[in-house]
């Protein structure tokens, strides 16, 4: 057991997304964006998504999150995904991303999600692993295609078919 309750995110969680989004978004290249996330960006999402955000909370403390929304425009994508999720490094190693995912794949098989996406960066071989030891199958390599602190970066596809019922159509699809 982890020690962590894995709730749906709140808004007054926002600050706390905010720092470990942002110290991956400065201090890696598992991320391709530059562009920081604000208190409003998060809440913004958390009202656009609010069955699509997830937390990892210990009492006060978030130690990780985790999100979907659509992995493409258009209605023959409604019911393909794409998620981020992040652990705060003093929690890294614990199974809160197993537990996040879980939560995650969870709610979007309820909304009638089929498949969901993961695009990982090249430069972060420890999310592949995770990803495969929860059934994602390698679906895509593109070599060079992001660029964050004066290096071309690989993006890796992986994908999990989560279920079998075609004709279950999305919220809001």
């Amino acid at each position: 057991m982890t020690g962590c309750t894995i709730r749906a995110a709140r808004p007054e969680d926002a600050d706390q997304i905010c720092v470990i989004w942002n110290d991956v978004i400065a201090n890696t290249t598992i991320t391709f964006t530059n562009t920081v996330k604000t208190i409003k960006d998060i809440t913004d999402m958390q009202d656009a998504r609010p069955t699509r955000f997830w937390v990892a909370a210990q009492g006060q403390t978030i130690a990780g999150f985790a999100t979907f929304g659509p992995f493409r425009s258009g209605p023959g994508y409604a019911t393909t995904a794409e998620h981020s999720i992040m652990i705060a490094p003093s929690f890294q190693g614990q199974n809160i991303g197993r537990d996040l995912m879980q939560a995650l794949l969870g709610s979007a098989q309820s909304e009638g999600i089929h498949v969901m996406v993961a695009a990982i960066s090249g430069s972060n071989a420890n999310a592949v692993q995770f990803h495969a030891a929860l059934g994602f199958e390698p679906v895509g390599h593109l070599p060079q295609v992001g660029r964050k602190k004066g290096q071309f970066l690989d993006l890796i596809l992986l994908q999990k078919i989560l279920g079998p019922d075609p004709d279950k159509t999305p919220r809001g699809a």
